[in-house]
């Protein structure tokens, strides 16, 4: 199926080209595919069928509204549409069963399940967990639960995972057949499975956050809709878990790195750094609920990558202006998250705070090791980080060489409208 919303333009623009169905079911794309599929999957236990029959109410709501209007709750217009689909497919196959018992295996219909099956009405939750099972890779755990569960176009899951998009369809396809194959059930694990799930499940959650709090693409910076699913979803795994200091730890990152959304970009668009951020508009309430969740997630035992990570974002909440940030501080939680979670992208965050505690020119010879030992060709921040160390240290024709680099793998405006006002700066070519 498409990544896209379908097609609303055709017949439906008013005279000044507005088309206000056409808006309505894109919007209701970003907000409601996750809700619409996840409660079609609980019906038809066949991820494959949920999906094709979310795409098809997705497709009768454009002809649906057109003629009847926009109804008062179109997620709930959606999921009726979806899973009465879904439910007429399955009786069309329990038919077909029936009059044709000597060529099709049995295959047992989808049991019934409770509204309060394993104690969590989300069925978001129920859908993650299944694409987090242990018989799939971790990757494709993350990769499938971005794409089904969060509603994520192919090519941004891919560009998480610094891939092809090709490549990104090719896994979701294999992990959607396998869990078909090995019959993965649709639910929450009992309380001695979740364990084994949970890195996994707080690994999607948090990317999700990631693409919301910078978008891959379009003209907005943050897509609401994805940071507030992340943050309902970490809460609920948190409630569901409430001794996993990791869970608490999401919840406090997600909290403490989204109270600085007002003030990320300016009145036109462009992106703020957080040096030059107001910081008396940042969240006070969600910075205050974020540090007393990393305060709980630090005691007892050694951190977890989302712990420390947590524990950085309040280290720069702790600091109302800029010049007071405790850098060498945060440099030691690199080094310790480092240790934990030793990725290319956490070695690239290190080093820019080495550039902030040490000098530009002590960062940039930390991204040059990485640049030669990793796999982050095709991440726009590494041109960036560099590009702006460089034009600290005055070096303008490789810094402006870096911004362009950066500018080919960036899509996203009010990041590109950044990159070029530095590339202006440091040309001097407005």
């Amino acid at each position: 199926m498409s990544d896209q919303p379908p097609d609303v333009a055709a017949g439906g623009a008013g005279d000044d080209g507005h088309d206000p169905v056409g808006s309505a079911v894109a919007d209701a794309y970003r907000r409601e595919w996750a809700f619409v599929l996840a409660a079609t999957a609980r019906v038809t236990r066949d991820l494959d069928l949920a999906e094709e029959c979310t795409a098809d109410a997705f497709v009768a709501a454009v002809e649906s509204w057109r003629r009847d209007g926009v109804p008062l709750s179109p997620g709930a217009w959606l999921t009726t549409t979806a899973r009465r689909r879904g439910l007429d497919e399955l009786r069309r196959r329990k038919t077909l069963r029936a009059k044709l018992p000597l060529l099709l295996e049995p295959v047992s219909e989808p049991e019934a399940v409770s509204a309060d099956e394993g104690g969590v009405a989300d069925d978001r939750l129920r859908l993650v967990f299944t694409c987090c099972h242990p018989a799939l890779a971790r990757e494709v755990q993350v990769a499938l639960t971005l794409r089904l569960v969060c509603g994520l176009a192919t090519a941004d899951v891919a560009r998480s995972f610094l891939v092809s998009e090709q490549t990104m369809a090719a896994r979701v396809t294999r992990a959607k057949k396998k869990i078909a194959a090995a019959r993965i059930p649709y639910r929450v694990p009992a309380a001695a499975e979740l364990p084994e799930r949970l890195d996994a499940v707080l690994t999607v959650v948090h990317l999700l956050f990631t693409a919301g709090h910078t978008a891959a693409t379009g003209e907005r910076l943050v897509r609401d809709d994805l940071v507030q699913r992340s943050l309902g979803l970490a809460r609920t795994v948190a409630a569901l878990m409430p001794d996993e200091r990791e869970a608490l730890a999401l919840v406090g990152l997600i909290l403490l790195t989204d109270a600085r959304r007002s003030a990320r970009v300016d009145a036109d668009g462009t992106l703020v750094l957080l040096e030059h951020q107001d910081r008396s508009s940042w969240n006070t309430a969600a910075i205050d609920e974020g540090r007393a969740l990393v305060r709980s997630a630090l005691r007892g035992g050694r951190p977890g990558r989302f712990a420390l990570q947590a524990a950085i974002a309040a280290v720069h909440a702790e600091a109302p202006p800029w010049n007071d940030t405790d850098w060498r501080q945060i440099v030691a939680l690199y080094d310790l998250l480092l240790g934990a979670w030793p990725t290319p992208v956490v070695a690239l965050n290190r080093a820019v705070a080495v550039a902030m505690a040490d000098g530009p020119q002590a960062g940039l010879d930390e991204i040059g090791r990485i640049q030669s030992s990793s796999s982050l060709a095709g991440y726009r921040y590494l041109p960036a980080a560099r590009a702006d160390l460089l034009r600290r240290l005055g070096r303008s024709t490789e810094a402006a060489q870096a911004y362009r680099d950066a500018l080919a793998l960036t899509a996203d405006s009010a990041e590109r409208r950044f990159l070029l006002a530095r590339l202006a700066q440091v040309t001097g070519v407005p």
